[in-house]
């Protein structure tokens, strides 16, 4: 691998872009891919440039046959991450489950004593306020945003930013009346039906579940079956 080619790879892994190297492995040649464009010194057709993207996407490494030879995929991808608006009881075993399903987990919650108040120990909590915090962290299609405060001035922004962005997953926890009256609230920062009618709300199966745990459950099965294209039953 060339120095140059080592190098922009490693600072697309740091930055947690989803990137592949295709490697040729009969000459050696490499050209990195992202969503956006390519560099290298390996030369494919704009189909097979299609191919590798499309196995990016699909955060599946692969091969294919040229006239040069065989060509290599190898998918680099951070892990998914789900962020979690308010550090409550829900939160507390919501960011466990997600740690152990291999997504990243970040607990957005300015209010200090909730956050201090549940064991959030090798989670990230994000003491911003959550326009602030989303801001920051910019959801992308590898993210998972759920918001559990019931507080519209938490709730809101989270949500205004999670549908301005390409989230794979929204989710909201509240009532039918409850989600009703925010998405009249979202409506009038400028929403429209398609795009409200991305937010899982009330959040995640209905599997009757009735506690904390249960709820997380509930909420990360969802985000599961939608990562996953499964199929979900009422």
């Amino acid at each position: 691998m060339k120095r140059a080619i080592f190098d922009r790879l490693q600072a697309l892994r740091a930055a947690k872009t989803p990137v592949a190297l295709c490697t040729n492995l009969r000459s050696g040649q490499q050209l990195i891919v992202t969503a956006t464009g390519t560099e290298g010194d390996l030369c494919i057709d704009v189909d097979m440039v299609a191919a590798a993207q499309a196995a990016l996407a699909a955060d599946e490494s692969t091969s294919f046959e040229t006239p040069a030879g065989k060509v290599f995929v190898h998918v680099h991808s951070p892990p998914p991450r789900v962020i979690v608006v308010g550090a409550v009881h829900i939160a507390e075993t919501l960011a466990r489950m997600a740690a152990l399903s291999g997504y990243g987990v970040t607990i957005i919650d300015p209010r200090r004593s909730f956050a201090a108040s549940q064991k959030f120990d090798g989670i990230a909590v994000e003491g911003d306020w959550p326009d602030d915090a989303m801001a920051k962290l910019r959801p992308d299609t590898r993210t998972a945003v759920v918001t559990l405060t019931h507080d519209p001035k938490l709730d809101d922004p989270a949500l205004d930013t999670a549908l301005k962005s390409p989230a794979f997953y929204i989710g909201a926890l509240g009532s039918r009346k409850t989600h009703g009256a925010r998405l009249k609230r979202l409506a009038e920062l400028g929403h429209d039906e398609t795009t409200l009618a991305r937010i899982h709300g009330p959040v995640g199966l209905d599997i009757g579940a009735l506690s904390p745990a249960e709820i997380a459950l509930s909420i990360m099965a969802q985000i599961t079956a939608i990562r996953r294209g499964g199929e979900m039953r009422k």
